[in-house]
């Protein structure tokens, strides 16, 4: 075997691993080396079960290995991160996982704080609601006492400002 064939496989795995991360909404910190081994073992996995099931098919084995890839990634979120799949949970920033508290500290010392990086979802309503208000006050629907006035009943809906 040599030294381009080793490093194809791992540039594979890694592309894999990475695809299977980006699948999954949410952010997944985790080593390169995880990465790797999570695209490999799809690889490996999903290439001998789709040639198994689909008499060698090239794309059953290629999509199974994909779908074997996402499915460690979410094995991972959900049993070693203790994080939702999908949802409003799957948005945080993990608490806990391979890596995870060496991207905390970088993001710390950055400036970032990993916890306040999600905006609530209330919020985020409010938000739009504000710029829809704005948009028709833009068009002329709304003249601005009729602005004004909307801002101060949405602001006062949520106790905010």
């Amino acid at each position: 075997m040599s030294l381009g064939f080793v490093l194809a496989i791992v540039a594979s795995g890694f592309i894999t691993g990475g695809l299977a991360r980006f699948a999954i909404p949410g952010p997944d910190p985790m080593p390169v080396w995880l990465t790797i081994a999570i695209g490999l073992t799809g690889s490996i996995v999903g290439a001998v079960i789709g040639r198994a099931v689909s008499d060698d098919n090239g794309y059953a084995v290629s999509f199974l290995s994909f779908g074997v890839a996402i499915s460690l990634v979410a094995g991972y979120r959900r049993f070693v991160q203790h994080r939702p799949i999908f949802g409003p949970g799957a948005m945080a920033f993990p608490e806990r996982g391979l890596g995870v508290a060496e991207q905390r500290e970088k993001l710390r010392q950055l400036g970032f704080d990993p916890d306040a990086m999600r905006r609530d979802p209330k919020q985020l309503e409010n938000l739009r609601l504000e710029a829809m208000l704005r948009e028709l006050h833009r068009a002329g629907v709304l003249d601005d006492d009729e602005l004004q006035a909307k801002l101060g009943r949405l602001t006062t809906r949520t106790g905010e400002r």
